[in-house]
């Protein structure tokens, strides 16, 4: 059972969330953002109203979040008094405690999420490392974790790249996940991931060390300006190839640009390369690399902004050990990362998607670096 020390608590933080939100000036702000929508000639703008259109659904997800938590915190004071009444049992207090509780993590997890791009969706890519087969069936098995976290998040991911691996597993894999807070929530992944555990590859049954690496970016939309110099840019066409019978393999009008970058702050040139086999049309698969192309371009420049370009780079460091940010050791049941100290057992959970805590961790401990560094 519950504490009086316990609600009090549940109602102080919801108090204090009304206040960093600024609910009341939020809610004025909607009333002001709805008034535009009404004003004549207001769709004559397609792109225009669509950005309103985000911006007054913005202010209504916040302002519903908040009052959904007030009244769940309002329900468990009520559930309290009648359990001294005995109306209501323990475990039904204790039930409400729980959802309550939830959600105001969630929501307070939400507000640390304060950063233009945290908004965004994202575009992850996996690399396996050193190793062969072993390593490619890792950075398999990472893909399928991040896709089973998307789709519980109600994300929707397109898979714009993938290489099949030699015998097993992929090469590499370049997804766009779709989502609101997408890039906010997975930017936790940046880094190298490392497995170890007994291989089926192995003949004698060996315990076997294996790492593959993550990157996100944001996913830029229209309404984000990035200059790219087109002057700079070469094209190739290819067919796509490889084992799997999946669909990206069977498309013959694959695209790959080659972008010349030169850093504007050291004179540094380096060629940028992506590939796109998402569509059947070399139209579409263009489109789609131009897109991916200034989500990179993007992120550079954030980088620079927040003065953390150490953070991203770091996940570029030779694929090896100590440069992991997080293990995953199966014949010991334990998942640990390495930057926070969050660890869990529950390693059948992990991989199937369930990332939630180390994401509620690396935020707890680097969004306010992050706001600060910005």
């Amino acid at each position: 059972m519950i504490t009086i020390e316990q609600l009090k608590e549940a109602k102080d933080r919801v108090e204090a969330l009304h206040r960093y939100l600024a609910i009341d000036a939020k809610m004025i702000q909607l009333e002001e953002e709805q008034l535009r929508t009404q004003a004549p000639g207001f769709w004559d703008d397609a792109k225009r109203a669509e950005e309103q259109m985000k911006k007054v659904k913005s202010l209504e997800k916040w302002i519903e979040g908040y009052k959904a938590v007030k009244l769940l915190v309002d329900e468990l004071e009520v559930a309290f008094d009648f359990y001294k009444e005995e109306m209501v049992t323990e475990e039904e207090v204790d039930e409400a405690y729980a959802k309550t509780i939830g959600s105001i993590e969630d929501l307070e997890l939400r507000n640390m999420l304060r950063q233009e791009e945290d908004s965004m969706a994202c575009v992850l890519k996996i690399n396996s490392g050193a190793g062969g087969t072993e390593s490619q069936d890792w950075a398999s098995m990472l893909m399928r974790m991040y896709m089973r976290y998307a789709e519980a998040q109600g994300y929707k991911t397109t898979v714009s790249n993938l290489q099949d691996g030699d015998e097993a597993g992929i090469k590499t894999v370049t997804m766009e996940i779709e989502g609101e807070y997408a890039y906010g929530y997975l930017k936790s992944e940046n880094g190298v991931h490392r497995l170890v555990r007994v291989s089926p590859y192995n003949a004698q049954g060996k315990r076997m060390t294996s790492f593959a690496s993550v990157f996100v970016t944001p996913l830029v939309d229209d309404t984000i300006e990035v200059y790219v110099d087109p002057s700079k840019i070469s094209w190739d066409l290819f067919r796509s190839g490889g084992a799997g019978g999946q669909n990206v393999n069977k498309v013959e009008t694959g695209v790959r640009l080659r972008y010349q970058y030169k850093d504007p702050d050291t004179g540094e040139e380096e060629e940028i390369l992506i590939e796109n086999t998402e569509s059947r049309k070399q139209l579409e698969n263009r489109e789609n690399a131009m897109r991916l192309l200034r989500s990179q371009l993007y992120d550079r420049a954030l980088q620079k902004r927040k003065a953390a370009q150490a953070k991203i780079e770091a996940g570029k460091k030779k694929i090896e050990w100590g440069s992991q940010i997080r293990s995953y050791v199966f014949d010991d049941r334990r998942v640990k990362d390495h930057r926070t100290g969050f660890q869990t057992s529950d390693v059948g959970g992990v991989m199937d998607g369930k990332i939630d805590g180390f994401i509620k961790a690396y935020l707890m401990e680097f969004s306010e670096q992050d706001a600060e560094a910005k």
